[in-house]
């Protein structure tokens, strides 16, 4: 099947299931986004949400027991499940690449920086060895490494974390790709260089007019660099709709109860309100709305019934109480 050419990046109602000793446990249940050129998504959620599956999904990097048992996802109209490994190859790195979480544990301890960044120009270009090591100094030079030619020479552990970040960021981009793929690239690290890696990451993504897409569990760090936001809870959008809208007027209560619990910039609190309960366990199926247990707004029909998306203004919300508005 071919999909709609229109978007860059597309994902269609992508299910993925892990095998374990239990059974196949369902850990993403129908996610759908169509990213269009240019912009960034962010993929907000809590831990187990789903949020590093998909992405690791979306370059067929899923570990041996999980399986896309529905949907697709496709590159520019090309439904990537489809491709050889050798066509996955061409696109992997070199049209779609992915920043990790941890940059030190990202990195091969044995390999200077030189070698990890030529090794991946020279696998994908048609250059000599001393064009590869010039390309690579530019690239540490552009995500801001002072002494690029020398630092090629040194290794991982010379660098502080958030000059990792930075290499890798660097290695992500020296294909000038068309999608780059974020995963919680800032957790890591410090709140300062949180700051510096998030405003380099924008500045490189505007200057490229490439697409993102930027997994995050922290809505202060998705309000900092998307057009767009897509909420996750329990492996399936509760809340998708253009960023500036979505913190301005949540509509779904997880979001409103996400956006609540941040700390106010200019006000002092004494206790900040936080979500009552806790997230269901990953893969553990239950009847109705997946919040529903921590809804303060809940239903008997909410815990019956899961709710649809529904669609309103360009916005799509999973919530009964939006029904009406539908």
């Amino acid at each position: 099947m071919t999909c709609s050419s229109e978007p860059i990046l597309e994902v269609r109602n992508l299910h993925i299931d892990f095998t374990t000793e239990e059974g196949r446990l369902p850990v993403l249940c129908g996610l759908s986004y169509a990213l269009p050129k240019g912009r960034v998504l962010a993929v907000v959620g809590e831990s187990g949400s789903g949020k590093t599956v998909h992405a690791l999904s979306v370059l067929r990097l899923l570990p041996p027991n999980a399986h896309v048992s529905e949907g697709e996802i496709c590159y520019k109209g090309q439904n990537l499940a489809l491709l050889s490994e050798g066509e996955l190859r061409r696109i992997r790195g070199g049209k779609i690449s992915m920043i990790f979480q941890d940059p030190a544990a990202s990195l091969n301890p044995v390999l200077t920086i030189g070698q990890q960044l030529t090794e991946t120009l020279l696998a994908h270009r048609k250059i000599s060895k001393e064009e590869a090591r010039r390309q690579a100094a530019r690239l540490l030079e552009k995500v801001g490494i002072v002494g690029a030619a020398k630092r090629l020479e040194e290794y991982p552990f010379q660098f502080s974390g958030g000059m990792c970040q930075r290499v890798m960021i660097a290695m992500a981009l020296a294909l000038s790709p068309d999608v780059l793929i974020a995963d919680e690239p800032t957790t890591a690290l410090d709140v300062t260089v949180q700051a510096q890696i998030l405003r380099l990451i924008k500045q490189l993504q505007a200057e490229s007019g490439m697409s993102a897409v930027f997994i995050t569990h922290n809505l202060a760090v998705a309000a900092a660099v998307a057009d767009e936001v897509l909420v996750l809870y329990a492996g399936r959008c509760m809340e998708q709709a253009p960023a500036e809208q979505l913190f301005k007027n949540p509509l779904h209560p997880y979001t409103q109860g996400l956006l609540n619990s941040l700390a106010p910039l200019h006000q002092k609190v004494d206790e900040l309100p936080v979500i009552a309960g806790h997230p269901p366990v990953p893969g553990k199926t239950q009847a109705g709305c997946p919040f529903a247990p921590r809804c303060p707004f809940v239903s008997e029909k909410c815990r019956k019934s899961c709710p649809p998306l529904f669609e309103e203004n360009g916005r799509k919300t999973r919530c009964w109480l939006r029904e009406v508005h539908a």
